[in-house]
């Protein structure tokens, strides 16, 4: 296995600026993550959910391009996490209108012995406590990036900045970087988050892209700029995805990111790839484009990307 993400596997409700309301709909950081991982290399999942968890969206999961379900379990008497939200007419904030954290409360689920050599790990949205324990379950990990939020800084922090000495990457948005520094500025929030440990943090910040904070340099990308968008949902689950999974797959074929998987330029490539994987997922609800999505569409949108990018 090339790469292996835990995360939450959830059941969402999600209501929308100009009225739509869907209730009951597959999602969940790991599966955002896995589904856009996957469009690059093998990714293993480790997660789990109640037997509340409706066996198409198990199927949904397993039908995923590159995602490996080996540890996903399901316990009996156990329900599923689940969150609603309400998005704002910007569509970069939002509202919580509730969290059943659920079965996330109970024991992390093991991670399969397929998978503890994997050389790259990402810790999606949980508790630090628990990611940093799932995190030291492979010891010949050559990448450990991690994400968090908003409530796992404000309940969980000494547990969190002990998680930070530990990783490589963090990835988080631009109001979590403010929370837990208390600094505005992302590019001076980002710099005090790698005085905790890592090499690198990442800066989501929605339509305006995102800011890579690197202990070798300072990198800026824009978002692609879509036309459709009907639900953010997962868009950063997913940008995680596709920069992880891009890293995992070029270290696979021996290339840069073999010799450093945390290197600047690495990271700064990589960041081009979550940036046009993201702008599928916001097209539709839930899984709805990401879920459908080939490579050669994936392929032709990144090239028109960079495209975009060059001022010469």
């Amino acid at each position: 296995m090339n790469l292996t993400v835990t995360g939450t596997i959830g059941i969402d409700t999600v209501v929308t600026p100009n009225g739509e309301h869907r209730e009951n709909i597959l999602g969940g950081s790991g599966v955002y993550f896995a589904a856009a991982a996957g469009l690059y290399t093998p990714v293993g999942m480790v997660a789990a959910v109640g037997d509340d968890f409706p066996p198409e969206f198990a199927e949904q999961i397993a039908g995923l391009t590159g995602v490996d379900t080996t540890g996903l379990e399901t316990r009996v008497g156990s329900k599923t996490f689940r969150w609603g939200g309400k998005y704002l007419d910007d569509m970069d904030h939002r509202e919580t209108l509730f969290t059943e954290l659920n079965i996330l409360i109970e024991d992390p689920p093991p991670v399969p012995g397929a998978y503890v050599d994997c050389p790259v790990v990402f810790l999606a949205n949980g508790h630090p406590g628990v990611q940093h324990g799932f995190a030291s379950k492979f010891l010949k990990s050559r990448l450990v990036v991690a994400d968090t939020m908003d409530l796992w800084i404000e309940t969980a922090r000494a547990e969190l900045e002990v998680l930070l000495g530990d990783v490589q990457g963090l990835v988080l948005n631009y109001d979590e970087a403010e929370q837990f520094t208390g600094q505005r500025n992302s590019v001076t929030a980002g710099r005090k988050l790698l005085e905790y440990g890592p090499r690198f943090v990442v800066v989501k910040k929605g339509e305006h892209g995102a800011i890579l904070v690197h202990r070798d340099g300072i990198a800026a990308l824009p978002a692609y700029p879509a036309e459709i968008v009907v639900d953010p949902t997962g868009a950063g689950d997913s940008f995680a995805g596709g920069m992880m999974g891009s890293i995992a797959a070029e270290m696979a074929r021996g290339g840069a990111a073999a010799d450093d998987p945390a290197g600047f330029e690495t990271v700064r490539r990589a960041m081009a790839h979550g940036t046009v994987v993201a702008s599928f997922t916001i097209e539709q609800f839930s899984l709805g484009r990401l879920g459908s999505l080939s490579r050669e569409e994936l392929d032709a949108r990144y090239h028109e990307y960079m495209h975009m990018l060059r001022l010469e």
